[in-house]
């Protein structure tokens, strides 16, 4: 089976751990301790996350982020 690349940009990275995960977007708030609706307007493109938020969700995944 063939590797598949990984999104170069961290917030493509997110978005596809988040739709990946199986878990309701309330689930994943509730894991990194975020407002449903941020992650919400994140994924829908509306809004980006700072940092300490995006932290809080990779850790959340099981995430290690960066370029691949």
């Amino acid at each position: 089976m063939a590797k598949q690349k990984q999104p170069a940009r961290i917030d493509d990275q997110l978005r596809a751990a988040i739709k990946a995960s199986g878990l309701t977007h309330y689930g994943i708030a509730k894991l990194a301790d975020v407002s449903p609706s941020q992650i919400d307007r994140f994924m829908s493109g509306e809004r980006d996350l700072k940092l300490a938020t995006a932290a809080n969700l990779a850790a959340s995944l099981g995430l290690s982020l960066g370029r691949g």
